[in-house]
């Protein structure tokens, strides 16, 4: 379906019916699957044919929808993860081992900062993170000879700063490395970051691809493009025999199209598990089919609140990347130029204090630990997300203590303002 525009993809991608087959994508609810003889599982077992042996590794809903994102994102080869921190993992951790390095924009969600900054730390692979702000010199000068990754994404959360893709894009490319971008809060239908650069997409499509609240998931997703050969030094699990595999070498055997995500699947995913329910891909493939119309009455929300929230005087500041008084709004423009997100971030004056007065005083709006929802939820990100961090560490993912993260639901607008409005009335 690649001649088809977004729209199309998102309801028909990823699964044409054949003549008498389901139009709605089967739930394959089994953890294992037949075979006539030993061998021709073993042809599996060896990466010598395609197909499925056990639901660990790969389920035929899950690849279903996989392949959708993959067409969405415009990629070659996409798998679905249990979370989006699974996804972040699973992204790094397949190029990334003891030893090496990973460079960071510093303005990531909070639980991909703690598990950058301290698990994946105590794995022996060392982050440095780096102002999205910071000049070229600045990037360059974080590389080291054991960098392996760059990672960022399309608009943090939740501070909503917007990654400058080509310019970290640059940088990862001219020290031999791919440049991953988590795309949770744009979509595909905001933006598509191979467009500019990027190599690997990751997703929590807990998010906006499944957008009400229903089941947890993640999605990786490789553009094809980085060529793992002509850096074969640095990524030795690609280029050179996997001995767990009878020695194939993923780059020979699946091109640079498929060797990333078949190596994440037959090691990762073999080893770790972290697999999504195939029920969990059927509810993701609903929301799914809906995405592209969902986010432009997102978006549409979203800068009515902003706007209102700029004009009342009990608020001290207000960040969205697609308000003109937004330091990033002709970053937006370039890469979000039919809207950002449904994502409000701002500060009630009265610091925190006043922050979690006002989100107690909402009656629409709950308090969730959670984002990117049909219902329009809110959170204060220091007490919750990013409570892990310390003050400099907040300051640096653009987090501050008065700072109130409202997601705008799908509720008429004129309600939402009316419940802000009153809210802040009555403080």
């Amino acid at each position: 379906m690649s001649n088809y525009k977004i729209e199309t993809k998102c309801v028909q991608g990823g699964y044409t019916p054949g003549n008498g087959e389901p139009r709605q994508i089967p739930i394959i609810q089994s953890t294992t699957f037949k075979y006539n003889s030993s061998s021709d599982m073993g042809k599996l077992f060896d990466l010598e044919a395609s197909g499925y042996f056990y639901s660990r590794l790969q389920n035929p809903t899950c690849d279903t929808v996989a392949a959708k994102i993959c067409e969405l994102e415009g990629g070659t080869a996409a798998m679905l993860t249990s979370s989006g921190q699974a996804a972040s993992f699973y992204a790094v951790f397949n190029i990334a081992s003891c030893g090496d390095h990973v460079v960071s924009s510093s303005t990531i969600y909070g639980g991909t900062y703690n598990l950058f900054a301290v698990t994946m730390k105590r794995m022996g692979i060392e982050f440095t993170f780096v102002s999205p702000d910071c000049t070229e010199e600045e990037l360059n000068a974080a590389f080291r000879p054991n960098t392996k990754a760059v990672f960022g994404e399309t608009i943090a959360n939740p501070a909503l700063k917007v990654l400058d893709i080509e310019k970290f894009a640059n940088a990862a490319h001219a020290h031999g490395v791919p440049l991953i971008i988590d795309n949770t809060f744009a979509t595909p239908v905001n933006c598509r970051p191979f467009e500019f650069g990027a190599d690997i997409v990751t997703h929590s499509t807990t998010k906006y691809m499944d957008g009400h609240g229903a089941a947890v998931g993640g999605c990786i997703v490789d553009s094809g493009k980085f060529d793992w050969n002509a850096h074969a030094d640095k990524f030795p699990g690609l280029t050179t025999p996997d001995d767990s595999y009878h020695g194939v070498t993923y780059t020979e055997r699946f091109g640079l199209e498929g060797a990333f995500i078949t190596k994440a699947t037959a090691q990762l995913m073999r080893d770790f598990g972290s697999i999504q329910s195939p029920q969990n891909a059927f509810i993701l493939n609903l929301g799914l089919e809906s995405l592209h119309v969902r986010m432009q009455r997102h978006c549409e929300n979203a800068l009515k609140v902003a706007k209102y929230l700029e004009s009342n005087d009990k608020i001290a500041w207000v960040t969205y990347p697609s308000l003109e008084s937004s330091p990033d709004y002709e970053l937006a423009q370039k890469y979000l130029p039919n809207g950002s997100c449904g994502v409000v971030s701002f500060g009630v004056k009265g610091g925190r204090a006043a922050a979690e007065a006002f989100m107690g005083n909402l009656k629409m709006a709950a308090i969730e630990t959670h984002v990117a929802d049909a219902r329009t939820c809110c959170l204060h990100p220091a007490s919750a997300t990013h409570r892990q961090m310390n003050d400099e560490e907040l300051t640096a993912a653009g987090v501050s203590p008065d700072l109130v993260r409202l997601s705008v639901g799908l509720e008429s607008a004129d309600d939402l303002i009316a419940d802000i409005e009153q809210a802040l009335a009555a403080l």
